[in-house]
């Protein structure tokens, strides 16, 4: 017979955790939340750089175009527990919110810490009991629900929701335990991997640029003939290659390995081709005594402009007089679609978020519960469901975690009372 104290065990304390423990808790389940850490959130205290970007205004279509990667299994999830509803309930405990540039949403008080403790208030006014510094280390299924193993000994559960996370920020506890307890009771894991991370490139001039950033430039990438991104804004040159927010968000189009893909980035996409390169005439004709490279300063930054000749296979020493029309026409090319041969990405350690996990076909998106395994839910990263950045995959931990918790404590007490 099962303890009665245990209706639903929530195994990770993280975003989607602790949502599924308040939810399942309201609904007038016993729950008992065990995290592996010495406190909650651990990872929400770091988003955002440290303030917690803890969703985004986007509604609609508008939200599920950032979500590129299953975005789909998704819409039942938003439905129950939305974008408002996060903002709704840290208020309800006193923490105040405000939006920024890109419709994204912050605590007004800049402090991550405050978003966890109303959470925690509001676990506490659920009735959910929580255990820090306890790991699952194995769980098994049982006749009438679940047994998991932990150092204290075996607890029983009618249902469990696994909120492990995934395995980006393992020093936070995303080790991807979550992903073995899934394969052992027979649910697939996708193959694993960082997004929203930076790439690496095996060429030395990315690291001549180290510590540049450009802006208003345009980055695309295309898998065969087809195009899988297109956007402006601003990317960083680093010491491994390419980072910043357009190479951070392109990470998370790219397909594994990322060398399949062709990526170009536009330095002038204000400017079409035809005018770049009558351009390009009028100052080598006017700057006809002048070194190419010292021409380039009034096109692109100092340090861009000394490798940018060599970049199109021209020498930078060269004066500006005697560059040839096939050299002027190879510059403009390299101007509108310079291309960034990428290796792979940077370790998962420094991702944002990972891509890949447990299967989404193998569960239900309107409750979260396994097709496999009666009475098993999952809930935020530990999904094969991520975002661009801007508060949208911590949304979808908040609302996955609370559709998962309302519907785990359903089934407990159709589990309950059919032992009845």
């Amino acid at each position: 017979m099962l303890d009665a104290t245990n209706d639903v065990v929530v195994v990770g304390g993280g975003a989607a955790g602790m949502l599924a423990a308040i939810m399942a808790g309201r609904a007038g389940a016993r729950v008992l939340l065990l995290e592996k850490n010495e406190k909650l959130g651990k990872k929400v205290y770091i988003t955002g750089k440290g303030r917690c970007n803890l969703t985004n205004l986007a509604e609609g279509e508008e939200f599920f175009k950032e979500v590129p990667h299953n975005g789909a299994f998704l819409r039942s999830a938003m439905h129950a527990f939305s974008n408002r509803d996060i903002i709704s309930l840290v208020e309800s405990y006193g923490t105040r919110t405000k939006v920024e540039r890109g419709q994204r949403v912050f605590p007004e008080s800049d402090k991550a810490s405050d978003v966890t403790r109303a959470l925690t208030r509001a676990l506490s006014e659920a009735g959910v009991r929580v255990c820090l510094n306890t790991e699952v280390r194995d769980m098994e299924k049982t006749e009438d629900g679940f047994l998991l193993s932990t150092p204290e000994g075996k607890l029983p559960a009618r249902a469990v929701i696994l909120a492990t996370g995934g395995i980006s920020y393992p020093s936070t506890g995303s080790t991807g335990d979550g992903y073995r307890f899934a394969g052992s009771l027979g649910h697939t894991v996708t193959e694993t991997y960082g997004s929203l991370v930076g790439l690496i490139s095996e060429e030395k001039w990315p690291s001549l640029l180290q510590g540049l950033s450009l802006r208003n430039v345009r980055l695309t990438a295309k898998v065969g003939k087809r195009q899988i991104y297109d956007e402006l804004g601003e990317m960083l040159f680093t010491h491994f290659g390419f980072s910043g927010p357009l190479v951070i968000e392109l990470s998370s189009h790219l397909p594994e390995p990322v060398a399949d893909a062709a990526i170009r980035l536009d330095l002038k996409p204000g400017i079409p081709a035809e005018e770049l390169d009558a351009r390009l005439t009028r100052e080598f004709s006017e700057n006809a005594r002048k070194q190419l490279q010292t021409v380039m300063l009034s096109f692109l930054p100092a340090r861009m402009a000394g490798i940018f000749p060599s970049l199109c296979g021209a020498d930078g020493s060269m004066m500006a007089g005697n560059v040839p029309k096939a050299v002027r026409h190879r510059m403009v090319d390299t101007f509108k679609g310079l291309p960034l041969k990428v290796t792979g990405r940077r370790d998962v350690a420094e991702a944002i978020v990972t891509r890949g996990g447990v299967q989404v076909k193998e569960i239900t998106p309107g409750t979260l519960m396994s097709k496999k395994v009666p009475g098993l839910f999952f809930a935020g990263e530990l999904l094969d469901v991520d975002a661009h950045t801007g508060g949208f995959n911590l949304q979808i931990a908040w609302s996955t975690g609370a559709l998962a918790g309302r519907r785990a404590a359903e089934y407990a007490k159709e589990v309950h009372d059919g032992i009845q």
